[in-house]
């Protein structure tokens, strides 16, 4: 969350600036790196003033409660604005023999559950991915997790795992060590112009790590209406396109007036992709 923080900092300020100034600083809870059950199991405690506002991430609020580890539900949370997505990203070494994803396939279905994939954590979103891609594709692939993207970094370029089901961030960040075989974003990455979508190949993939912001349910809904007004602010801000661009993530406008549809439609998939897991049973 280094990328969302050092956004918010530097460009909230304008865009409250274009709007209309709180008479009070606002409270920015930030969930990450640790503690993030925490958090959103008390983030309904805080005051309902339209001040308090919490980092959310999907599919964790949604895979978090299926694990059975924390004492939320996903609807005890309110989302206010989904502000960018980090595309899924399938990536190999750039040594890898495996050059395009129809390598891929074929190897995996050579040699099922021999590919290692790293992803970074268990019922994280690299591994919601992971299984997606298997089931997609009717392939078995191994997942492995790793603590941080650190260790993966160093076991994809290593030849430790065959490689990773990551986003384009890590290959972006990585480029010229790792290959990315496709990404899963509506249109390619203009950092990565060779790598193909899943909608080029004939799937509906458009998904990664949602991150956002939600508020106590207390909060009025014109608050939380003002809140994604000045969120959608931010994101129109050049500098934030800038950043995002340079940095893998790719912007999203999800509002209040489109947050129920949204949402339902995210916690469908993720909801199939945790059973798939083994979560919820």
């Amino acid at each position: 969350m280094r990328f969302a923080f050092a956004v918010i900092t530097s460009l909230l300020s304008g865009a409250v600036a274009a709007q209309a100034c709180p008479e009070k600083n606002l409270l920015y809870w930030q969930a990450f790196p640790a503690g993030g059950g925490l958090l959103w199991m008390q983030l309904n405690q805080l005051p309902g003033d339209g001040l308090n506002i919490a980092g959310i991430n999907l599919p964790h609020i949604v895979l978090q409660p299926m694990e059975g580890t924390v004492q939320y539900k996903t609807d005890d949370i309110t989302p206010v604005y989904w502000f960018h997505y980090t595309p899924d990203a399938l990536v190999v070494a750039e040594s890898s023999p495996l050059r395009s994803f129809q390598d891929f396939v074929k190897a995996a279905k050579e040699q099922p559950e021999r590919i290692t994939l790293g992803g970074s954590g268990l019922n994280s979103a690299n591994h919601a991915a992971h299984e997606r891609l298997d089931a997609t594709f009717g392939i078995r692939t191994t997942y492995v997790p790793f603590k941080g993207t650190g260790d993966m970094t160093t076991a994809v370029i290593g030849g430790h795992v065959a490689g990773a089901m990551s986003y384009t961030a890590f290959a972006v960040n990585n480029k010229g060590k790792v290959r990315a075989l496709v990404v899963a974003m509506e249109q390619r990455h203009p950092l990565l112009p060779d790598v193909p979508t899943f909608r080029e190949l004939g799937i509906d993939w458009v998904d990664g790590a949602f991150r956002g912001i939600g508020m106590p349910k207390s909060t009025p809904a014109e608050a939380r209406r003002r809140m994604s007004e000045l969120w959608a602010a931010l994101n129109a801000d050049p500098e934030m396109k800038e950043l995002a661009a340079k940095s893998g993530f790719e912007l999203v406008n999800v509002g209040v007036d489109r947050m129920e549809s949204f949402m339902n439609e995210r916690v469908r998939a993720y909801t199939e992709a945790g059973k798939r897991m083994g979560l919820g049973k």
